[in-house]
């Protein structure tokens, strides 16, 4: 996990917002005009500086900037805000005479170009093909970090939302969790009943875990074999500790032969000496060694590598 950090992309279930730059003052109520003509939400800035000052707040789907503007013109605009958020798209508006080429701009990491006196129709079109290939790159990255046994997140996909959801807890100061949970004795069922019945103990641990988290807040994952995690945001020491308790003790209802689990829980801690990526990397493996000695001590049991249990080894739940 090497990537910067980036801020809040758009959810896909929020309005559309478009990032509308121009130093005229004209050019940009008809630039704001039309696209809430289009539907989308716009907010609007005079210069580049301005630009990346709204693209902080997060949420910006698009960037459709002039090219002249005092302080900071459209191309630092557009190299700037690409460096910070290489997601984003940005559209370049110009006038015919400007030095600028199609290609230059292209190159420069904007996605399309919008000549001077533009057309109102052929701004709406470019701006929903734009949002369009948008849409598919998120339904191929949702693809590629699925589990398609499960449905649950792959293992990239754990990765990812650890980086996106970890620097937000961090930001606004709520604690965040991770459970590791292995299949205790899966192989000698696997071996004696056959992959396919293996398959459908890991399709089963798939859905105990949808059904014992919170939709749309956590999330679970197949973290590779018949091991999973789950993440989990907005949670205090007792609520992670009930959520585990109580997937252990749904799956002591409903075993598969003598299989069981051992679940480990992690709470992040941010070590300013350290990196981002260090301290996601040290939380996943506090939760996995926490996992570990769950299994070490017979399995079917938690063990949290954090003082967030009182209990002690009440309930099969140990500490650290």
């Amino acid at each position: 996990m090497h990537q910067a950090f980036l801020p809040e992309e758009p959810d896909p279930a929020s309005p559309t917002k478009i990032l509308a730059v121009d130093d005229d003052p004209q050019i940009l109520k008809l630039l704001e005009s039309s696209i809430v003509s289009f539907g989308f939400q716009c907010v609007t800035a005079r210069n580049g500086r301005e630009a990346l000052e709204e693209l902080k707040r997060g949420g910006i789907s698009i960037v459709l900037t002039d090219m002249t503007m005092p302080e900071m013109d459209g191309i630092a605009l557009l190299k700037e805000a690409k460096n910070l958020y290489p997601r984003l798209d940005v559209i370049i508006i110009t006038g015919y005479a400007e030095r600028f080429s199609y290609t230059d701009v292209i190159r420069a990491g904007a996605c399309d170009f919008i000549t001077k006196p533009f057309n109102i129709d052929e701004l709406e079109a470019k701006l929903r093909r734009a949002l369009r290939e948008q849409e598919l790159v998120r339904k191929l990255e949702q693809l590629s970090m699925c589990d398609s046994l499960t449905g649950l997140y792959n293992r990239r996909g754990f990765e990812a939302k650890l980086r996106e959801e970890i620097p937000r807890a961090h930001r606004q100061e709520y604690p965040i969790f991770v459970a590791i949970i292995d299949t205790d004795k899966f192989k000698i069922y696997n071996d004696q009943f056959g992959h396919q019945a293996g398959d459908e103990v890991l399709k089963a641990i798939g859905r105990l875990l949808l059904d014992n988290t919170r939709e749309n807040v956590d999330h679970c994952c197949r973290h590779g074999g018949d091991e999973f995690a789950i993440i989990l945001p907005y949670t205090n020491d007792e609520q992670a500790v009930a959520v585990a308790r109580r997937i252990l003790e749904h799956y002591r209802r409903n075993p598969f032969g003598t299989t069981s689990l051992s679940i480990g829980l992690a709470r992040f801690i941010r070590r300013p000496i350290y990196s981002w990526d260090d301290d996601i990397d040290h939380l996943v493996n506090r939760a996995d060694q926490a996992m570990y000695r769950a299994k070490q001590a017979g399995g079917d049991r938690i063990h949290c590598d954090m003082a967030l249990c009182q209990s002690s080894s009440q309930d099969g739940c140990t500490c650290a």
